[in-house]
């Protein structure tokens, strides 16, 4: 992942964790969310079934801010992102959750450029 040209994360195999943080969230659902990562069971076990965490397998997080995930399409043709919390309220959250999964992460509220190689078919929403 690269912020204005430089490279500021990289990570081998794990979870790229696109965290958008909305308004009235606090420091409860971001330890929840926090620990929903952690403990998530999307890799794959010898059995070729989704059984193992990102720390059984010795995977590494990449966790970056995503405001847009909260971008309301419903009406006309513009999103509206009037769910997403504040920058002054959302960094902190960011940072908790970035903290608390020993994640590298990108440079809040700068444009990144960010690259994914996705093994296998998995992607999931996962709400505190």
């Amino acid at each position: 992942m690269s912020a204005e040209g430089v490279e500021v994360a990289h990570i081998g195999a794990g979870l790229l964790v696109l965290l958008a943080v909305k308004k009235g969230d606090g420091t409860d659902e971001a330890d929840r969310i926090a620990g929903k990562l952690s403990r998530l069971r999307i890799f794959e076990d010898s059995e070729g079934r989704m059984n193992l965490s990102v720390a059984d397998v010795g995977g590494e997080v990449l966790c970056v801010s995503q405001f847009t995930l909260y971008g309301d399409t419903r009406k006309g043709n513009r999103p509206s992102f009037v769910e997403a919390a504040p920058p002054e309220q959302a960094e902190p959250l960011y940072e908790r959750v970035r903290e608390a999964l020993g994640a590298q992460g990108g440079v809040f509220g700068a444009r990144m450029r960010v690259s994914l190689v996705n093994d296998g078919p998995v992607t999931i929403l996962v709400e505190a």
